[in-house]
């Protein structure tokens, strides 16, 4: 018998020999080559970059995941009751992993083998910690053996709480939210200290299968497992038996966090995406979490997007009906297309003509009502062939549409009625700046980013026509004219390009008005008398100042660029006009204010604008002052002359639609030959503000579409919505400047105001009655 139990206690011996040996030789293979965790006790998450306006309101959120980071020392107990009890119970007493849930597991897993089901893992929340930071996901014996001793190691460098703040952040918890403060939101829309035991218990049901027991998808199932976690929190003392019973009969409300982001400044805020990337890379982008203040105000962007529309829907509508998007559809069909979303407009809904007579047409939407379209909505729609050919207006549905045709609609306040609408084929932009700063306060790009993301502000180039005169008549300002100085509108003839062709532009009225004053070439933006003072000051002078402005990078040594033939994007253009209005200081257009790190560190500041002082106490005969930063482009006196001419063409040129607002404007118009493209930049004292419409791919906009019909009135209706109650700003002109007035036929000086006198801007040392050489007055 003795010897007996010798045997099995050798044979005991031998195979615990060997086991142990087995586990290891096992420990000793998989500790080579096994990935350093040491960055674990420095880590930091990666959380979303938040662009805010200038009001501190979220205007974007930048990130591939949502994820929030939250001190271990912030999070509720009852939150850290749920997770341990749920994952790991013994969490504070193993050294990484649990022995008894590992035999646990075992027992589970053979079984699991011989009916073919997937294996279980006991994870430690240690081990998780180990897994999500430093291995793969996959189920295997190599995986879980550097699993199990990473978790070793780990609870030998980090603290228990250490390692709980770095699951409890690193958990994927579904709907694309990592770690609990993100989950909270995204399921309760509460921030992770606000929830109570039975959310708390829904959150750590989550991390066992995140999209099995989401519970926007599989509320009962999730519901069951949170039940579970609920009961074993009372099990390991973390509840009483009542506040068990209560948060069970708890009944969940989930509600999807709401940032209510304001889409009107989109294309502001890709501008600013591809800025933060082109500057610091995608990675501190999306994962470091920036804060980047801006130049974004929320009201002028909302008033600037909704004239955008407004006027190209004005615009598409003068010239007719398209025709539908699709032809001979059925409900079926149109389902499958309605949520396509590159048909998916902001400010219209899809929908399908099912039924026509004579004075309505019963549609279905894509939001699966039925409405009805009355003609009176319709009359708009006659049939376009050309910019400026149509078939005349529609008599009744049948000459607008006809059933199975799928088209745009908009609902309309009264109960079920909708009108007919369609996305219009031009397009356009607005950028509002503050002229003194350069920073854009406002910018739309185009009439829908959802459908088009191309930003006519800072991507089109184009020709800006007449919108370029100004900068001719201000280098002609620098050169000895004066604003009453005579210029000839007459036929002009000249070779171009080392006389290869022969080149006779025209004004746009065809006509010829003979002497006239040289302000009068910006007012009625004549063509005929800006190449004659172009030819005279010459092209270099004008082509440096332009680049010099930024307005163009290289331009063309011919005259007709003098008219506006080179091409510029809205953004540099308008920035240009900017040197008018803030005393001759070239504007260098930014929308970032401010960018700060992570851990609150500045990494940027605009430091165009720099205040005098602001760091220092001061007394009040004493306060700080701004000093810009900003290259002269133009003498004081010039710019405000200019700004006087510009003024002129809101008061008797082809501004003068914009006079009803009684505001202190200047500004000046753009048209393209055949009415390619049509601009306005104008500006009050305080603001400045770009505007084009246009066709992408060049087209006509038709034979009257100029920018005084195309574009000022959506500079019109920013100014109306923005116009001050009280107090209207004035240009404040220089000591450099004096005024006289002066006759608006011949410029000579007058003794006293007649009808048509012009209360003229003159340098200084300005003899007014002299006049310039007859060089500019001579036929060509």
């Amino acid at each position: 018998m003795g010897n007996y139990l010798n045997k099995i206690i050798a044979l005991f011996l031998i195979f615990s020999f060997l086991g142990l040996f087995l586990i290891f030789s096992l420990f000793w293979y998989f500790s080579n080559d096994l990935p350093d965790f040491g960055f674990l006790k420095t880590y930091k998450p990666p959380v979303s970059t938040k662009v805010y306006d200038i009001d501190g309101d979220v205007i974007a959120d930048f990130s591939r995941e949502r994820r929030s980071f939250v001190k271990i020392d912030q999070v509720p107990k009852r939150v850290i009751n749920a997770f341990l009890s749920a994952e790991d119970k013994n969490f504070y007493e193993h050294p990484g992993i649990d022995a008894i849930g590992i035999t646990r597991a075992v027992i589970k897993n053979v079984q699991n083998i011989i009916s073919g089901n997937r294996l279980e893992g006991a994870s430690t929340i240690t081990q998780q910690v180990a897994k999500n930071f430093l291995l793969t996901s996959d189920v295997s014996l190599a995986r879980k053996v550097k699993e199990a001793i990473l978790a070793f190691r780990i609870e030998k460098v980090l603290s228990k709480k250490r390692i709980l703040e770095l699951y409890l952040n690193e958990i994927y918890l579904g709907e694309r939210s990592y770690g609990i403060a993100s989950a909270s939101m995204t399921y309760f829309d509460k921030s992770i200290k606000d929830i109570n035991n039975a959310e708390a218990a829904l959150l750590a049901s989550l991390p066992k299968a995140p999209s099995k027991y989401n519970p926007y998808r599989n509320f009962n199932t999730v519901k069951g497992r949170k039940d579970w976690v609920l009961k074993r929190m009372q099990d390991n003392g973390f509840i009483s038996k009542e506040e068990l019973q209560k948060s069970l009969n708890y009944k969940i409300k989930l509600k999807k966090r709401d940032l209510n982001i304001d889409t009107s400044p989109a294309f502001f805020v890709e501008e600013v995406r591809k800025n933060l990337i082109d500057q610091y890379g995608d990675k501190k982008l999306y994962r470091q979490g920036l804060f980047v203040k801006t130049s974004l105000n929320k009201k002028i962007q909302e008033v600037t997007s909704s004239a955008l529309k407004k006027n190209i829907i004005l615009y598409s509508k003068r010239h007719g009906w398209t025709g539908p998007l699709y032809k001979n559809y059925t409900r079926e069909k149109f389902n499958q297309i309605k949520k396509n979303e590159k048909l998916k407009s902001r400010d219209f809904n899809l929908a399908l003509v099912e039924n026509i007579d004579q004075n309505k047409a019963k549609i279905f939407t894509d939001t699966d009502k039925e409405g009805i379209i009355l003609f009176e909505n319709t009359k708009w729609a006659k049939k376009r062939i050309t910019q400026d050919l149509h078939e005349g207006f529609p008599k009744n549905m049948e000459d607008i549409f006809n059933v199975g045709d799928v088209i745009y609609v908009k609902k309309l306040k009264k109960t079920n009625l909708w009108s007919l609408e369609q996305i219009p084929k031009a397009n356009g932009a607005a950028v509002v700046m503050n002229p003194w700063s350069g920073r854009v306060l406002a910018l739309s790009g185009g009439f829908d980013f959802n459908l088009n993301q191309f930003n006519r502000v800072t991507q089109a180039e184009r020709q800006p026509g007449s919108a370029f005169k100004p900068f001719v008549y201000a280098v002609a300002l620098e050169n000895n004219y004066k604003p009453n100085s005579v210029v000839l509108d007459a036929p002009f003839v000249i070779y171009q390009n080392k006389d290869e062709y022969k080149w006779k532009p025209k004004n746009y009225s065809g006509r010829f008005n003979g002497k006239q004053l040289f302000r009068y070439g910006i007012e009625k933006s004549n063509n005929l008398m800006t190449v004659r003072i172009a030819n005279d000051i010459g092209l270099n002078k004008i082509n440096n100042k332009a680049k010099q402005l930024g307005i163009y990078k290289n331009t063309a040594n011919i005259l007709s660029s003098s008219l506006g033939s080179g091409e510029t994007t809205l953004l540099q253009i308008t920035s240009a006009y900017g040197s008018f209005v803030n005393g001759g200081k070239k504007l260098e257009p930014t929308l970032i204010d401010l960018i700060q790190d992570r851990e609150g560190k500045t990494i940027y500041k605009n430091e165009k604008l720099f205040c005098l002082g602001c760091n220092d106490s001061f007394a009040n005969e004493k306060p700080p002052s701004v000093e810009d930063r900003y290259e002269r482009v133009f003498n004081e006196d010039v710019s405000y002359q200019m700004v006087n001419i510009l003024k002129g063409v809101v008061e008797r040129g082809t501004g003068k639609k914009l006079k009803k607002l009684k505001l202190e404007l200047a500004g000046k118009t753009g048209t393209t030959n055949d009415n390619l493209d049509a601009w306005f930049i104008g500006f009050t004292p305080e603001l400045l503000v770009g505007v084009y419409v246009g066709f992408d791919e060049p087209s006509t906009l038709g034979k009257k579409e100029t920018g005084s019909k195309a574009a000022l009135p959506i500079f019109y209706d920013i100014m109306k919505e923005l116009k001050p109650n009280n107090f209207i700003p004035f240009f404040k002109p220089p000591e450099t400047v004096k005024f006289a007035k002066i006759s608006s036929k011949t410029g000579r000086k007058l003794s006293k105001d007649q009808r048509n006198s012009i209360n003229e801007s003159f340098k200084l040392d300005t003899n007014i009655d002299s006049y310039n050489s007859n060089q500019i007055l001579r036929e060509y």
